[in-house]
């Protein structure tokens, strides 16, 4: 997640059973003045499946909108109005503008920027710091060293912040023709728009760049070596410099990284504005739908999604089935299929609580569960090493290297395991073999005697809420790349 104390939720993926597509709406067909505000804000559109970019032009410009961005693989539209009438014309259900409401919202306090706490930073660009990566001893990435060959032809792409190419650790790993900034849910290639924003703008600069270093930082001898050096990284910018996810950033990058093989992402973020989703709030309808719609695109165009829990320390198991009803919005407008096991939480995140991501708890050098990381049976995948207070994750920073706590740092421990995964192309590497494979190597943590104190853990060592099924083996991915590699089996 975007920081220490910084908030990663959402809610889950709902099911549109409505119909926008061919039709106008009553306001532009009765030849209804459009109202222009002070200005133009962007909106999620959300169409059915089958809807043409004509009819998405079409509807958006009746509504006195324009189109910017139509995803026909997934019928979502980014478009922009300066009527303020835009949503309800359209269909509240359908259409929303986060930039407005966190306009509204006193100017973007709701977005909860990067808080991670600083500790030891350095620009000393020549120390060999590999031996303070408590993290990689802990799921075994180091016992035994990656093997280079097939990891080139592998692309993680890290939605986050940005990422520094200039940095001496990086720079070769980054892949500049898969890389985009997606701020304005429109992707742009210059590099400009995946790098990060001034380091002085905010501490979301240096997010994207600290998640890089986990997963790709070279191994050389100098500053700190990552879990999967020699992949392949692909900067996918959707956190802008307040550490604000929109939901047409969030699509715009699950799709660049569908449209452009990537064959993992990583998501450390929270997808605005829903704010810790434990209730209804403006929006969350079409935000979850329309970042769902991707997440599913992308896990069906052959992209595994690796996604971090939350950092709020809720539980986000399902409700019981009873509760079912009172999962949504609190609306029974029958629009939206109640029985969707993705709505039947309490508290839910996007995109870490959708079915087609492999979400990640953080624990600390022990092993045990770190207080601030969500948790949830049947939420969580795997666990992986975030750090705690004092004793945080340590990797690049634009400049140097610093450590950072959060889910943010376990995420890409899961990730890098899966990119040693894919690397060998002569198996099966789809995301559900990779999820089958990451789950299988795991290492299973018993829940802890005094669990209360960090949440309710329940399940067995094999499957529970704290931990899903263990530690990441990353000791166990690098060994059998390393067997496939020697016996020449990984094309």
């Amino acid at each position: 997640m975007l920081g220490r104390a910084n908030v990663l939720l959402a809610c889950a993926m709902l099911v549109l059973t409505g119909h926008l597509a061919a039709t106008a709406p009553a306001r532009a067909q009765g030849g209804e003045t459009c109202h222009t505000d002070s200005r133009a804000w962007r909106h999620v559109v959300l169409f059915d499946e089958g809807t043409s970019p004509s009819d998405a032009d079409r509807v958006v410009r009746s509504a006195c909108g324009a189109l910017t961005e139509y995803y026909d693989d997934i019928a979502v539209a980014i478009a922009t109005s300066a009527d303020p009438d835009f949503d309800r014309v359209v269909g509240t259900d359908r259409a929303f503008s986060a930039q407005r409401a966190r306009y509204e919202r006193a100017h973007g306090s709701t977005a909860e920027a990067p808080s991670a706490t600083a500790e030891g930073a350095t620009d000393d660009r020549t120390g060999d710091f590999s031996g303070e990566q408590w993290d990689m001893q802990l799921t075994g990435a180091r016992l035994t060293p990656v093997e280079p060959a097939g990891l080139d032809d592998v692309t993680v792409g890290v939605l986050d912040s940005g990422i520094d190419a200039g940095h001496p650790d990086l720079a070769d790993a980054i892949d500049p023709d898969a890389s985009a900034g997606c701020l304005t849910g429109v992707p742009d290639r210059r590099p400009s728009a995946w790098s990060p924003g001034p380091a002085e703008s905010s501490t979301a600069a240096t997010h994207g760049t600290h998640v890089a270093g986990i997963v790709g930082a070279a191994d050389d001898g100098r500053g700190v070596t990552g879990a999967a050096p020699g992949t392949r990284l692909a900067s996918v910018r959707v956190v802008d410099d307040d550490g604000y996810v929109t939901p047409e950033a969030a699509v715009c990058g699950y799709l660049w990284a569908a449209h452009n093989g990537i064959d993992v992402t990583n998501a450390s973020f929270t997808v605005a504005p829903s704010g810790v989703a434990c209730a209804a709030s403006e929006g969350r309808k079409v935000v979850h739908e329309a970042v769902a719609r991707a997440v599913e695109f992308a896990d069906r165009s052959g992209t595994l999604n690796v996604a971090a829990a939350t950092n709020d320390g809720l539980d986000l198991s399902p409700l019981p089935h009873s509760d079912l009803h009172h999962a949504g919005d609190g609306n029974d407008d029958g629009g939206w299929d109640e029985g969707r096991s993705d709505l039947a939480r309490a508290c839910v995140a996007v995109p870490a609580a959708l079915q087609e991501t492999l979400t990640v708890s953080a624990v600390d050098r022990h092993g045990t569960k770190a207080d601030y990381s969500s948790y949830g049976r049947g939420v969580i995948d795997l666990a992986a090493p975030g750090g705690s207070d004092g004793d945080c994750v340590l990797s690049t920073v634009p400049g140097g290297y610093d450590r950072l706590c959060g889910t943010s740092m376990a995420a890409p421990h899961v990730a890098s395991a899966a990119a040693v995964l894919a690397a060998d192309r002569s198996e099966d590497r789809s995301p559900a073999a990779l999820r089958r494979m990451l789950l299988r190597q795991a290492q299973p943590i018993d829940c802890p005697a005094d669990a209360r104190e960090t949440g309710t853990c329940t399940g067995p060592a094999e499957d529970n809420a704290f931990h899903g099924r263990g530690l990441v083996g990353a000791h166990a991915a690098h060994a059998v790349h390393r067997l496939l590699v020697r016996l020449g089996g990984q094309h």
